[in-house]
């Protein structure tokens, strides 16, 4: 099995740190090339905590200490640096020609980011939850709700018990009749929506599992999650890119049909014959 990374140690342990300690958590995540190289001393600094926290937060991830943290550190940064240098790190300002194409390798990038921090291991395991699960309630709020609406209609297609959220808010009637053999699914990504981490602190208490979509291991819902998995991770795309949603969504469903073709064969013949003899199709 492959070691965490850096993010995903500081999503696995946030809820027990301090809040000095999840201000260095925060910083760290966002700035993990300045930080594979500074001291304790000077982290501590540039947070705004004392050395002794930043110390104490290493040993809180599970470190032997700071110095094994910051190699950690530097492993995560040169992967990334490694995977990103084909790509200019400054941009042009667009013209009418240069505007299009400056938006395709843009969403390219993305994509190529989505490919290298991808944790196939929690994507399998999200595939399992979708299969085993009795039931599947899948939100998204705000701008959120178009990717949800997206899982909710093709999951649909593969197997029954599958619920969608309202676009602006969930209500008590939607969650009575889930149990801890469900599984609550959160699209959420900026601006975030308070009913998501309503959602996901409700269900949590329930002891429901919470698979969160969202852009970054401490967005507002991922640290309240059983599961999260990212889209755009440390990626300064200006805005956030529904490519790499709908293909992250898209990996799922993908896992979801290699593994249970054989249910899913049957019950798309149930809805094919269906389909026919309603005449719902031109083609």
């Amino acid at each position: 099995m492959k070691h965490l990374s850096i993010n995903q140690m500081v999503k696995k342990h946030y809820s027990s740190l301090s809040p000095g300690q999840k201000k260095v958590a925060e910083w760290i995540t966002q700035n993990d090339e300045e930080g594979a190289l500074l001291t304790a001393y000077q982290m501590g600094r540039k947070v705004g905590v004392s050395e002794t926290t930043v110390i104490r937060f290493a040993y809180a991830l599970g470190f032997k200490g700071y110095s094994e943290m910051q190699e950690a550190v530097r492993r995560h940064w040169l992967e990334k640096k490694q995977d990103h240098e084909e790509f200019p790190s400054h941009v042009q300002e667009p013209t009418e020609q240069t505007l299009f194409k400056q938006v395709i390798e843009k969403e390219t990038s993305v994509l190529k980011q989505l490919l290298a921090q991808l944790d196939v291991e929690e994507v399998w395991k999200v595939v399992d939850h979708f299969i085993e699960a009795k039931s599947v309630y899948i939100a998204g709020f705000g701008s959120s709700y178009g990717a949800a609406y997206w899982l909710y209609y093709n999951l649909k297609q593969f197997r029954a018990g599958v619920f969608l959220s309202e676009s602006m808010a969930f209500s008590p009637e939607d969650l009575c009749d889930l149990t801890q053999d469900s599984v609550v699914v959160i699209l959420s990504f900026p601006r975030y929506h308070k009913e998501a981490i309503e959602l996901a602190t409700f269900t949590q208490r329930l002891g429901i599992p919470v698979v969160s979509i969202t852009n970054r291991h401490l967005s507002p819902i991922g640290p309240l999650s059983t599961i999260t998995l990212t889209t755009e991770e440390k990626m300064d795309s200006g805005h956030h890119s529904i490519a790499s949603v709908i293909s992250l969504l898209e990996v799922i469903i993908q896992g979801v049909q290699f593994k249970d073709r054989e249910r899913i064969s049957l019950r798309q013949q149930t809805l094919e014959q269906l389909y026919s003899e309603r005449n719902w199709f031109v083609e």
